[in-house]
């Protein structure tokens, strides 16, 4: 029943990481999560490109040369702050450099440096796990105790990879249902506590908190923690409009101050919630005859969020479930055995059973979803993943003291070179310098790794909506990243005469960054249309 609801077709075997949890790994008979070590290839001899002998200066390159500087001294760029740098990976010279050594914000060009830490860490065909264990006896079809799902870190359990947003959900109550239960005499928990720290990143923007791009990034998460609302005129003028949400019937704290109202089919509502976890307020107008409005919110609880998920789903395969769900988000000792344990309410002395487990989609198919989309949650899952798998802390903080050892364990840089608070670049704490991510591409290029990470690179013309009928268009595989004041773009591009250069554009303190992406898209046109040249030479 799985394969006819998953329209991801998984290659090679599945791999499950180290498990937090002490009674976890003797279920499963794996070994102690200070055991595990990642498999990842030896590390490519790498060359540090940024300190390259500049390119000889033949006519071409002085054109390109003066043609690049002007771009960047446009109007008001010339107060920004700029990291430039650009290097042939064919010849190992340097085209172009602007203070390519400097730290700036890299916004979401840092999901980047994600990417090739999970590829080194993980590799392309790790897989996610989500397990679902009984914690106590099952007597006549009666599960005496809960209904645990345990999530490892799948950003992935949403409709993005399944033909409905239960899809995995299904798998999972499939498999409850054929062990043979059918009533459960507890609830179901959800439990995130294989990842440790704050769900949110610690220098996220307050007002960011609310969107669908700042969503908690727990172990265990539904429908990318989002949930629509579809906000719709009442049926009697001066009633407030009807709120719909999507998944159905998930309760929001919600204060409903607006009205409905003739006249004008344009809507003036607004709503407004100061954190997450607090009541959303909504005022204002909506005109009967109008427009539906529709707006998606982060969720305040997301394990809590997917184990009433999981509940429905169990519903709608004929398990019924006593208890109202609930959620553990941090390991507590167990009242039985005085252990640290992800199941605190363990009824019986033994251990936890396992009733069920999915498997997600590959990990290069994550990152994929990640840089195409730009998609915060999967960078920041990932990010905690690779903490998890190689510094044995899946935090935000986990996560950066690995994107700091691979930067200067693997990449060879200066320390100040990437300094990573966040995976997804949302975070105006980190930092990056062009000359970082030209030397990161270089290094990835000398790796197994490099087609994989290139086809998650989006592509002008195409996934990269950008530079449209030029040279550059199919020629060229870039990030972009951008945030207040911050504009970036880092990638890959083919010249006329068919050199591959790499390539990376950092501008802060913007006052617009439409502007810097302008110059970037010109910069990336006139790095497809450059042609070396004959070189000059010096004999006599």
């Amino acid at each position: 029943m799985a394969s006819a609801r998953h329209r991801h077709v998984t290659r090679g075997g599945s791999w499950i990481p180290g498990l937090a949890a002490l009674s976890i790994v003797s279920v499963l008979g794996l070994p102690r999560p200070d055991k595990i070590v990642a498999e990842a290839p030896a590390p490519p001899d790498s060359t540090v490109v940024v300190s390259a002998a500049p390119a000889p200066p033949t006519p071409n390159i002085m054109d390109l040369r003066r043609d690049l500087s002007e771009l960047l001294n446009t109007g008001s760029l010339r107060r920004a702050k700029w990291s430039v740098l650009v290097v042939s990976l064919d010849r190992g010279d340097t085209l172009f450099s602007r203070d390519p050594h400097r730290p700036l914000a890299p916004a979401s060009n840092m999901k980047i440096v994600t990417a090739a830490a999970a590829l080194h860490v993980l590799g392309p065909k790790f897989q996610y796990q989500t397990f679902v264990f009984a914690d106590g006896p099952i007597v006549d079809g009666h599960l005496r105790g809960n209904l645990i799902l345990y999530g490892t870190g799948d950003p992935g359990i949403s409709d993005r990879f399944f033909r409905n947003r239960s899809g995995a959900f299904e798998h999972l109550a499939d498999q409850v249902a054929a062990d043979g239960i059918t009533h459960v005499d507890g609830a179901v928990v959800g439990d995130a506590t294989y990842f440790s720290g704050p769900d949110l990143g610690p220098e996220w923007n307050p007002r960011d908190l609310n969107e669908w791009f700042a969503a908690a990034a727990p172990s265990l998460s539904f429908n990318e923690n989002m949930v629509t609302l579809q906000i719709l005129p009442a049926a009697q003028l001066g009633s407030p409009p009807r709120v719909v949400t999507i998944p159905a019937d998930f309760p929001l704290a919600m204060n409903n101050g607006a009205e409905t109202v003739a006249g004008r089919p344009r809507p003036r509502l607004w709503l407004d919630r100061v954190t997450p976890t607090a009541v959303i307020r909504m005022d204002g107008e909506i005109r009967q005859g109008g427009p539906d409005i529709w707006r998606r919110l982060t969720v305040p609880d997301p394990a809590l969020f997917a184990a009433r998920a999981f509940r429905e789903t169990l519903d709608s395969v004929g398990v019924w479930v006593r208890d109202p769900e609930s959620a553990v988000h941090f390991p507590s000792p167990s009242r039985i055995t005085g252990r640290q344990s992800w199941a605190p309410g363990l009824i019986g002395p033994e251990e936890p059973r396992l009733i069920a487990q999915h498997t997600s989609p590959e990990m290069i198919d994550y990152l994929t979803v990640m840089n195409h989309e730009s998609h915060n949650l999967f960078a920041e899952t990932i990010l905690k993943t690779v903490g998890k798998i190689s510094q044995g802390e899946g935090s935000f903080e986990g996560g950066a003291r690995a994107i700091r050892s691979f930067a200067t364990g693997q990449l060879g840089l200066a320390s100040d070179q990437i300094q990573a608070t966040d995976g997804s670049g949302l975070s105006e704490g980190n930092r990056a310098s062009a000359g970082a991510f030209v030397q990161l591409l270089s290094y990835v290029a000398k790796s197994p790794y490099w087609e994989p990470f290139m086809s998650t690179l989006p592509e002008a013309g195409r996934s990269l909506r950008r530079m449209y009928r030029t040279p550059a268009a199919r020629n060229l595989r870039a990030k972009t990243g951008t945030i207040d004041g911050v504009s970036a773009l880092t990638g890959v591009v083919g010249t006329r005469d068919g050199e591959t250069l790499l390539f990376s554009i950092l501008s802060n303190d913007l006052a617009s960054t439409g502007a810097a992406k302008r110059v970037e898209n010109r910069l990336g046109v006139r790095l497809a249309e450059f042609r070396r040249g004959p070189e000059i030479s010096n004999d006599p």
